[in-house]
């Protein structure tokens, strides 16, 4: 594939904006590995491979298995591995990802607020946001993981 900009290089300011994003999130109440789940599940999605190399990892650092890992992308027929709040943050992930089908279902937006709190929602949304926009950054710039 044809190398692409370095948006690190070209646009220093914009980064340093999805720096901070990472840095809110980082910050938030969410769980370290729920928020690799997070990422691993929209970068799925979205088709970022060096997002989901890098967060796989990072998941993996973070406590989870390597059958967690592995079975991210079928969490749905994964039965007991992902526990009830996991399954619920994916469920908000997908909803959130493919917000041009039918949005965030008031299903999921008010388990999501009697499971977390509106607090804990709301970090969980922008953790959702902050990897999608990663991502759109990652696959316009044909970012991919290098091999190991």
């Amino acid at each position: 594939m044809k190398s692409r900009l370095n948006f690190h290089k070209v646009q220093p300011a914009a980064y340093t904006a999805m720096d901070a994003l990472d840095s809110y999130v980082d910050h938030s109440s969410i769980d370290p590995l729920h928020r690799e789940l997070i990422k691993i599940r929209a970068s799925q999605i979205n088709g970022c491979a060096y997002c989901v190399d890098m967060h796989s990892s990072d998941g993996m650092k973070a406590g989870a298995s390597e059958q967690k890992i592995f079975l991210v992308s079928a969490w749905k027929e994964a039965g007991s591995i992902f526990s009830d709040e996991e399954r619920l943050i994916f469920q908000l992930t997908e909803e959130i990802t493919y917000i041009h089908r039918n949005g965030l279902s008031d299903d999921a937006y008010d388990r999501a607020i009697q499971v977390f709190g509106e607090e804990k929602t709301a970090q969980i949304i922008m953790a959702i946001v902050t990897i999608n926009a990663w991502n759109r950054i990652g696959v316009a710039t044909n970012m991919h993981p290098v091999k190991r």
